[in-house]
C-alpha cells in the first residue's frame, strides 16, 4: 500500500513538474475506454437498425399479401354472387329449351289442320288453348319470341339458312321464317331459321 502511494506520488510531482493535471492523466485512460465502448454501441446500433429494416420488410410483405388475399376474396364473392344471379334469371332455360319442339309441332298442326269436321275443329280448339297456356307461361318466365320477318339481319338473332333475290326488299333483310327464334330475358335460346334477301 505504502508502495502504491510513492508511486502515485511520484506521478503527480512528475505532472507538476510537466504542467499536466491529474485529470488529464486519468481522462486519456478514460478517453481510450470510451472509444472502445463508442464503437461497441456503434455496431449494436447498426445491427438494431439491420432488424427493423428488416422486420419492416417483413410486415410490408405482410401487408401486401393480406390485401392480396383480400382483393381475391372479394372478386371470389363478388363473381359467386354474379352466378347466383345469372342462375337465378336463367333458371327456366333448360325446360324452355326442352319444350319449344313442342311449340313447334303444335304450330305445325294448327297450321297443318284445315276442315269442315266439329270433331277435328274441337280438337283443334283444345291444342289451341293448350297452345296458348303454354305461351302465357313462357312469357311469364321472361320468354319472348324474337321478330325476324322484315327485319334487318342479325347474326346474334338469326340463322340465315337461304338467301335470295327478291323484289320489295331491301338487301339483307329477312324475307321469310323457316322456324322461331326465342329469347330468354336477354339470352338468345334459339336463333330465328330465315330465308335473307341479297
Amino acid at each position: 500500500m505504502a508502495e502504491e502511494k510513492e508511486t502515485l506520488q511520484e506521478e503527480v510531482n512528475k505532472s507538476e513538474q510537466e504542467n499536466i493535471q491529474p485529470e488529464e492523466v486519468f481522462g486519456e485512460a478514460a478517453d481510450t475506454q470510451s472509444e472502445g465502448d463508442s464503437s461497441e454501441v456503434n455496431s449494436e446500433v447498426s445491427a438494431l437498425e439491420a432488424k427493423v429494416a428488416e422486420l419492416e420488410k417483413k410486415v410490408e410483405e405482410a401487408d401486401n399479401r393480406y390485401l392480396r388475399l383480400q382483393a381475391d376474396f372479394d372478386n371470389s364473392r363478388r363473381r359467386a354472387k354474379l352466378d347466383r344471379e345469372a342462375s337465378e334469371k336463367y333458371r327456366a332455360q333448360s325446360l324452355v329449351s326442352d319444350l319449344l319442339p313442342a311449340l313447334d309441332n303444335f304450330e305445325r298442326a294448327l297450321q297443318s289442320t284445315n276442315t269442315d269436321d266439329s270433331n277435328v275443329q274441337s280438337l283443334l280448339q283444345g291444342m289451341e288453348m293448350v297452345y296458348r297456356s303454354l305461351i302465357e307461361a313462357l312469357k311469364k318466365e321472361g320468354v319472348e319470341q324474337i321478330e325476324a320477318v322484315g327485319q334487318v339481319f342479325d347474326p346474334q338473332f338469326h340463322q340465315a339458312v337461304m338467301q335470295v333475290e327478291e323484289e320489295g326488299y331491301d338487301s339483307n333483310v329477312v324475307v321469310e321464317e323457316f322456324q322461331k327464334g326465342y329469347l330468354l330475358k336477354d339470352r338468345v335460346i334459339r336463333p330465328a331459321m330465315v330465308k335473307v334477301n341479297q
